[in-house]
């Protein structure tokens, strides 16, 4: 069997792709493998991955520990749905919880949908807790935030290209800044169920709330009776240096939405994460789903917990992000405006003389770097947490030489 020329190769990919709908634009490359920091592209280019899947990929590209868990479990049992118990599920869900200091878990699969799952349940605590009347709950949500793309979520979105033309919307949702406690405390009245937000923004830039904000939500929702929901999806499980974002402030929230990190970078695998008094509220029969709490799911959601535990990749996060963040600051002010740092999570503003966020990441994929833009003039990093700090020095001085021209 004659093995296709990467031209060869690169056109049947290209033709495949001309199938695909346009509901993204990605930048051109064409990733054939990948391991711990690096990918490789068809034509065995080498770059280093400074995105991480949008933080799905915490733990490196195959990771040996979560690739070992995955082989196995695939070689015993992959679904039974969630109409049978299976033998992992039980043991991701008590370590789970127990890395939350919580009791239950209901698992999901994406992110969007521990999202939905955490709508659901603050609307039936509402009810059956709360007692607020039937279909007037409401929940606070932020401006600038992203939770996912479902109907529902982009509902109470203000970035028009997730909003627009999805409606009609979903009632029930009062937005207020981000980083304003007081608005929160203002927008909160009998009917409100809870508050819903990321402890820092991924989406809109990698956007850090003041310092006391988490508190002081935390401190309002236990004033008000309302429920404090942190969307942890995208900065959570060692991003930012902590096991969550909250922590940074330590804060626990009523109820943790995860993803991302928590399927190994191999599989889709989100939970919510409460205690019984709130999460037990749900009802055998009033959600699901077929794949959520999968076997091999749960068996690699159980490694990942246990990789956590040690807080090797918390302390490896907190000190690399120092020195990132050194090395970024040397940049302002030389093609750069302002720069954002939590852990191994940086926004960086690019001053638009020098060009866009999309024109910059395509000027870094050409010297071996991928980051990703968003909103206009900013590009995100978040690599690996395996990444090494000489790898950061490079992907920066890739940057330096970009934004020299």
């Amino acid at each position: 069997m004659t093995t296709p020329t990467h031209t060869q190769a690169l056109r049947v990919i290209t033709d495949a792709e001309d199938h695909l709908a346009e509901n993204y634009n990605p930048l051109p490359v064409v990733v054939a493998r990948g391991e711990g920091s690096w990918v490789t592209d068809l034509e065995g280019k080498r770059y280093l991955d400074l995105l991480s899947a949008y933080s799905a990929l915490n733990f490196g590209h195959g990771h040996p520990a979560i690739l070992a868990a995955a082989h196995e479990q695939l070689d015993r049992l992959t679904l039974t749905s969630r109409a049978f118990q299976n033998d992992r599920l039980g043991l991701f869900a008590e370590a789970l919880a127990a890395l939350c200091d919580k009791d239950l878990v209901l698992p999901m699969n994406t992110g969007a949908e521990a999202v939905e799952t955490g709508i659901k349940v603050a609307r039936a605590w509402g009810y059956r807790v709360k007692g607020i009347a039937p279909d007037a709950a409401t929940v606070v949500v932020a401006n600038g935030n992203f939770h996912g793309r479902t109907t529902t979520i982009v509902g109470f979105s203000d970035d028009p290209t997730a909003h627009d033309d999805f409606g009609p919307y979903s009632a029930g949702f009062v937005s207020v800044p981000f980083g304003d406690a007081a608005a929160i405390e203002a927008a909160i009245d009998e009917n409100t169920a809870a508050v819903l937000i990321e402890p820092i923004q991924g989406e809109a830039g990698v956007v850090i709330p003041p310092e006391g904000y988490l508190r002081a939500v935390r401190e309002i929702c236990s004033t008000h009776n309302v429920l404090m929901i942190a969307d942890e999806i995208q900065a959570g499980l060692g991003r930012v240096g902590t096991t969550f974002a909250c922590d940074r402030e330590g804060v626990v929230p009523d109820v943790y939405l995860l993803g991302k990190a928590l399927g190994g970078g191999i599989l889709p695998l989100s939970a919510v994460v409460a205690d019984r008094d709130v999460l037990g509220v749900i009802r055998p029969g009033e959600h699901g789903s077929t794949f959520g709490g999968n076997p091999l799911a749960a068996a690699v959601g159980l490694r990942v917990v246990e990789m956590l535990e040690s807080g090797e990749f918390q302390t490896r996060a907190a000190a690399l992000g120092e020195h990132l963040e050194a090395r970024l600051n040397d940049l302002v002010g030389s093609g750069v405006t302002a720069v954002r740092v939590a852990g191994l999570w940086a926004g960086i503003d690019i001053d638009p003389g020098v060009g866009t966020g999309r024109e910059v990441a395509e000027k870094l994929l050409s010297r071996g770097v991928l980051v990703k833009d968003t909103h206009g003039q900013t590009i995100r990093i978040a690599p690996p947490l395996v990444v090494r700090a000489t790898e950061l020095d490079w992907a920066v001085e890739q940057l330096r030489v970009v934004l020299a021209g």
